[in-house]
């Protein structure tokens, strides 16, 4: 009501928003929320896969805490359709949902949904359920030449080297990237639908 002022505190006792305000700043931890919800501040602020460590690191917490705090996070993310929790390689990102990229590209003016070829398809799924594995391990599987198409795969950013084979002339070994599965809509590579033994003969080479 209009001509009322807050009561001040009595003498020798700090107002109670005092207290809180300093409390948040000596125990951010407390201020900010429970550990889900800081992984996802961090996920939202970083432009790149955060390793689990670095996690752990930043949030003085211990790995096992993190895991858990990122499982809890996925299991919301889930049933949402804007974004999704990807896990690989020790890492974690926070990206939008594969349905949402019609949007997104149509928002910024962008390119997101050029279909693959079927050459590229190919390759990317020999890639994809045997990684690592070299070029010439690659077109051993698929008995043509692949270097067009492993170019192609890696400036789409759907395979990066991820190491070299120990033999005369090291040769790259690639592997599938976070890209890969931002674009085809994966939580991990523990999500890939399994193959048929027709499909493991012709397209992986078992």
């Amino acid at each position: 009501m209009e001509g009322l002022e807050p009561a001040a505190p009595p003498a020798g006792r700090r107002s109670p928003s005092v207290d809180s305000a300093r409390q948040a700043v000596q125990q951010p931890e407390a201020a900010w929320g429970e550990l889900p919800g800081l992984i996802e501040a961090l996920l939202f602020v970083s432009p790149s896969p955060v390793p689990i460590a670095r996690l752990s690191e930043v949030l003085d917490a211990d790995d096992h805490a993190v895991e858990e705090a990122l499982a809890e996070l996925a299991n919301y993310h889930r049933p949402r359709s804007g974004l999704r929790l990807l896990r690989t390689q020790g890492r974690a990102q926070l990206i939008t949902a594969p349905d949402a990229a019609p949007y997104i590209e149509r928002l910024l003016g962008l390119d997101l949904t050029t279909k693959l070829s079927q050459a590229a398809m190919e390759t990317l799924a020999v890639i994809a359920y045997r990684q690592p594995l070299t070029r010439a391990q690659i077109e051993g599987i698929r008995g043509v030449n692949c270097d067009g198409v492993i170019r192609t795969l890696t400036a789409r950013e759907l395979i990066e080297p991820v190491g070299r084979l120990e033999q005369p002339g090291r040769p790259f070994l690639y592997g599938t990237t976070y890209q890969f599965l931002h674009y085809f809509g994966l939580a991990g590579l523990d999500a890939l639908p399994p193959l048929s033994d027709g499909q493991a003969e012709d397209s992986v080479g078992k």
